[in-house]
């Protein structure tokens, strides 16, 4: 199975959001930050919006943040918010379909894909990552006060 850009967009942007919770952040920050589309990136931050997992503030110093806490943000609620469609083979056209055995495998395949995804959330993806995600994004990070002898 491959998830679609979408939906990695999607992540992304939350990644990037609970990694710097203390901020707002800029569609465009985002998009240099991982050299993607910014106009692709408005689209999916515009549904995350609509969704209730990212709060917009307008106006000069405006920008995005997380709607709600991390730990409050399930990772297969949201690829289930992203993604079209969990057909993994089109089943509906083929002429075996009803002698086949390969659709209830298919089928418990993806549930047991969608039951890893269920058990994480938001704040497990960065957890103990934030340093690593702030460089990846190019942040600076300060170094972390050096233990006294």
């Amino acid at each position: 199975m491959k998830l679609t850009r979408y939906t990695d967009y999607a992540l992304r942007v939350l990644m990037h959001l609970a990694a710097r919770p203390e901020r707002l952040s800029s569609i465009g920050e985002i998009a240099r930050a991982y050299a993607i589309s910014q106009n692709h990136l408005m689209k999916v931050v515009h549904d995350l919006r609509k969704a209730g997992y990212v709060a917009a503030v307008r106006g000069r110093s405006g920008g995005i943040r997380l709607a709600r806490p991390p730990s409050e943000i399930n990772v297969g609620e949201v690829v289930r918010h992203t993604e079209e469609g969990f057909d993994l083979v089109d089943c509906g056209s083929c002429i075996i379909a009803p002698a086949c055995g390969l659709t209830g495998v298919l089928g418990e395949a993806l549930r047991a894909f969608m039951h890893t995804l269920d058990r994480y959330t938001l704040a497990d993806l960065v957890a103990d990552r934030t340093e690593a995600l702030l460089r990846s994004f190019g942040v600076p990070v300060p170094a972390l006060a050096e233990p006294a002898p």
